[in-house]
Formats: structure tokens, C-alpha cells, sequence
């Protein structure tokens, strides 16, 4: 397989997983929020990411996850099933779930915590892509996992070489990184990365990328119709949008993808109660916002962003 293989682009919500007050999963909340991304034309999702807190679910709740998410949006956008887990084994196991339930595709960080070498990572990733005839996205994101595959000369295109991969999302927090990412191995694989600026534009138009994969989906307003503005190589269209939602994710979020109040999860979801959206609570170990200051300031970078309630 190879880039071609897919059509894979655009805006992607890594959509959360909405917990009740008492912890369980929340289907039918589930089931809404999904419909709302397909409402909002987004391009494809990606469920039991880390905003999904893969984490904090059993493996039977992962799977009942991705069935609900597969049953909505079916044929309607791509689904791309996070799998990541601290074994090959379980990883594959999760995969071949995701392959029956009728996933589109299935993505994996490199295993969290254990710190694997370059050739860990490839023999991680050979195992798991393997495991389904599923088209398959590396998803490289060192903050979560202490592992930065693009630290490592060469082994993302080694990572690209195999048989199922078709993508790759670099959240490597190095700008510098992820653009070598797309220089290494765009022709040959899809790049999700950090592109919704203007400086994101230019390597858009001109060197190569597909799309951002953003926790939550709240810029989703902004982002969908950059890209599509993107795609129709309107650069003035695109840059309007560009600066808008940098305006909102400047303010809530990092460079390094930390977030400003509170962690990444437990903001998300509290921007999505203000905005009405079924987010749904945190499981623990995360904690819920609760401090008015701090969701009286959250609020009022949503209300200048123009976000409301009703917000589609």
C-alpha cells in the first residue's frame, strides 16, 4: 500500500471518549458527538486516540468504542481505529477487532513508557501493521509516549517502507521534525501534521502534507473550511480561515501540546460543555474542571473566537 491507497486528507477530530458522572461510557453520547463531526464535515475521525484516554478503558470498552463509532459514520468519512498498547500482541489483538467491526484504518504510537529503540519501534510497528490487511497510520507523538521516532535518522521512511502503512501523524512538537517528516517520505505516505497556520499554508501548497488530526475537533468551524479552501488552492480563503483558528488554539493550547488550563483532556472537555457538545466527563486519573475562574477564562476565549453554544 501507499499514499494512494487512501484518500485520507483535510481535518480529522481525535474525538474523546464521553464518560458519565459515574464513570461508564457514555453510548448515546458517543453516538451524538460522532454525528456531530459527520455534521460538521469533517474528513475523517480518529476514535480511541489519547483524547479518546485509551488508557483509563478496558479492552471491551475500546472495542464497543470503535463498533459505535463504525456503526454511525460508516461509509459516510473515514474511521481510523487507535490501537495503541503496551505490547504488539494487544495492539494486534485491538486491530483485528477494528478490521471486523469495518474500520477504514488503524493507528498506533510506538508502545508508551518502556522508551523502545529504533529497532524496537520498527519491530513494534512491523507486528502490529501486519496484523490486518488494513491500511495502517505511525503515529508519532513523544510527549505521550517518551519515544520521538523522527529523532532517529532514517526510520521513518523505514516505517513508511512497510507493506500497510499509508500515513503518518507527527506530533513531535518540533516544527523543524515534522517538516523533515514530509520531506522524507510525502510522496510515498499521507502526513498528518501541524498545518493549520499560515506558515502550515505555505508547506501545504508547496512542499507536501495532507491534514491535521486535532484533539476534540472544537476549531472544527475554522478548520474544515481551510481545507477545503486548501484543496481548492485558495490561499487568501485559506489564511482567513488559518488565522482564526489560531486565534482560538493559540490561546487553549501550547507548542509543546500541553494545554494552558489544566491538562489537554480535561480542557477539551470543558470547552465542549460550554459549547454544548457531547463531551461528556473525564475518567479518572484525570480530574474534571471545576475552578469558575479558570472555565469563566476558557469561556471567554470561545466567545472571541465567535464559538457559541449552537456552534456547527
Amino acid at each position: 500500500m501507499d499514499r494512494d491507497d487512501v484518500t485520507w486528507h483535510g481535518y480529522w477530530p481525535a474525538a474523546p471518549t464521553p464518560f458519565t458522572a459515574e464513570g461508564a461510557v457514555d453510548e448515546a453520547a458517543l453516538r451524538a458527538l460522532v454525528r456531530l463531526y459527520a455534521e460538521q464535515g469533517v474528513h475523517g475521525v480518529l476514535m480511541n486516540g489519547s483524547t479518546g484516554e485509551w488508557f483509563s478503558q478496558t479492552p471491551d470498552e475500546r472495542r464497543r468504542v470503535a463498533e459505535i463509532a463504525v456503526s454511525e459514520l460508516s461509509g459516510r468519512i473515514p474511521v481510523v481505529i487507535g490501537v495503541s498498547a503496551y505490547t504488539a500482541a494487544e495492539a494486534a489483538d485491538l486491530a483485528r477487532h477494528a478490521a471486523a467491526a469495518g474500520a477504514d484504518g488503524v493507528l498506533a504510537t510506538p508502545p508508551p513508557y518502556v522508551h523502545p529503540g529504533p529497532e524496537e519501534i520498527l519491530a513494534f510497528y512491523r507486528e502490529v501493521s501486519s496484523a490486518t490487511d488494513l491500511p495502517f497510520m505511525v503515529y508519532n507523538w513523544p510527549r505521550g509516549v517518551a519515544a520521538d521516532i523522527s529523532a532517529h535518522p532514517g526510520l521513518v521512511r523505514r516505517l513508511a517502507d512497510l507493506e500497510n502503512v499509508v500515513a503518518i501523524k507527527d506530533s513531535t512538537g518540533d516544527w523543524l521534525r515534522m517538516l523533515a517528516t514530509v520531506e522524507a517520505v510525502s510522496d510515498q505516505v499521507r502526513v498528518f501534521g501541524s498545518f493549520l497556520h499560515r506558515r502550515g499554508l505555505a508547506v501545504l501548497l508547496g512542499l507536501g502534507g495532507d491534514g491535521n488530526i486535532d484533539g476534540g475537533g472544537i476549531g472544527a468551524p475554522f478548520a474544515v473550511p481551510y481545507y477545503e479552501a486548501v484543496a481548492a488552492a485558495d490561499a487568501v480563503t485559506a489564511r482567513g480561515w488559518a488565522d482564526r483558528y489560531t486565534a482560538l488554539s493559540g490561546r487553549l493550547i501550547n507548542p509543546d501540546y500541553s494545554a494552558v488550563y489544566g491538562t489537554p483532556i480535561a480542557q477539551l472537555k470543558a470547552a465542549m460543555r460550554l459549547l454544548g457538545q457531547p463531551g461528556g466527563h473525564v475518567r479518572p486519573p484525570l480530574l474534571p474542571i471545576e475552578d469558575p475562574a479558570t472555565l469563566e477564562a476558557i469561556a471567554a476565549i470561545l466567545r472571541d473566537a465567535g464559538l457559541t453554544g449552537d456552534a456547527r
